[in-house]
């Protein structure tokens, strides 16, 4: 009973901390005149993936790699073949060709190259550097295209764009002169931001307590619950967000929530996990689990590709993918 509070407290706790954190940053960050793209592409973008990140740094930090790495791991193929699977069946999901080589090609870039640190490296500071400084060159990229004002949106924007119709959450223009109301505003922003930081930071250590607790009762690998239960719930909000789109026929930013998240986790979270506690990419999820996450890269480029559309047909065989990946990771 104490493991399944710690489970689903520090869930909620990260969920709810989570948004709040987002909110008041977002509230902080158009008090100060910052545009709405780059808030979008920035703390919304990044925002979102607060849970997965404070999670990975945390169990690193207590010595659980299984759980760091695993939640990472974890999350990019729930993301590809659950989170996806679902967001088909509801509804069947265009695939812009240019997204789709920008974006689709890059999350499958970047999946092999953590493929390649997982066998022949490790997540030591000078991955994080590279890892970090790759993720700046793509939200720079982001910024660049974005601001041309095209219509064909990628998947940075798209995954900022989910969150804001899953919360009904419209950036404001920003720019009016600091009145001290405005003042007031920014500082209750603050506020709340800060509030709920504390939320996500003890969100996540009271999952990771739980994980660590769930795997030496159970008498099974940490990396099967960070691969598992710790990546699913850390990318419940991804599954929201992605389904509210979906069911408002926006198949298109459900498609791109998922493509920007795995980005985001590899060259994000990834390289500030090492950044901050460097660690071994456990040799079970290196062999395994890293080159399915790159397969499943791999195979949706070439589902997304078939008729430019991934309809409930391809939905119903991600999810049971994904069904036969968890039977096939939990020991019987």
């Amino acid at each position: 009973m104490d493991i399944a509070l710690f489970l689903v407290g520090g869930l909620l706790l990260l969920a709810l901390g989570g948004e709040l954190l987002v909110r008041g940053a977002v509230r902080v960050a158009e008090c100060l005149g910052i545009s709405p793209l780059l808030i979008g592409l920035t703390l919304v973008g990044f925002g979102t993936s607060t849970p997965e990140l404070v999670t990975s740094v945390q169990a690193a930090l207590r010595g659980s790699p299984g759980i760091a790495v695993g939640n990472i791991v974890g999350s990019n193929i729930a993301n590809i073949l659950l989170i996806l699977g679902v967001s088909a069946l509801l509804l069947p999901i265009a695939v812009s060709s240019a997204a789709l080589r920008r974006d689709g090609v890059l999350g499958a870039v970047v999946a092999a190259v953590f493929c390649g640190v997982g066998l022949a490296w490790t997540l030591d500071r000078l991955v994080g550097v590279v890892f970090v400084a790759g993720l700046g060159a793509y939200l720079l990229h982001a910024w660049r295209e974005e601001s041309r004002a095209q219509e064909d949106h990628g998947a940075a924007y798209h995954k900022a764009q989910a969150f804001e119709e899953a919360h009904r959450h419209g950036l404001r223009r920003a720019g009016a002169p600091m009145s001290q109301a405005r003042l007031r505003r920014m500082l209750l922003s603050a506020v709340v931001a800060l509030g709920g930081l504390a939320l996500v930071l003890f969100g996540g250590r009271l999952l990771v307590d739980g994980a660590i607790a769930l795997a030496r009762s159970l008498g099974i690998a940490e990396a099967v619950i960070g691969l598992t239960i710790v990546a699913v719930g850390t990318s419940m909000p991804e599954l929201v967000t992605s389904v509210v789109a979906a069911i408002r026929r926006h198949a298109d930013v459900a498609f791109g929530n998922v493509l920007g998240s795995n980005i985001y986790n590899i060259l994000g979270i990834a390289g500030v996990t090492a950044l901050i506690a460097p660690t071994q990419v456990p040799p079970e999820i290196a062999r395994f689990d890293a080159l399915l996450m790159l397969g499943a890269s791999l195979l949706l480029l070439v589902v997304a590709r078939t008729g430019w559309r991934i309809g409930r047909r391809e939905g119903t065989a991600l999810l049971a993918g994904y069904a036969a990946y968890v039977w096939v990771l939990w020991p019987a």
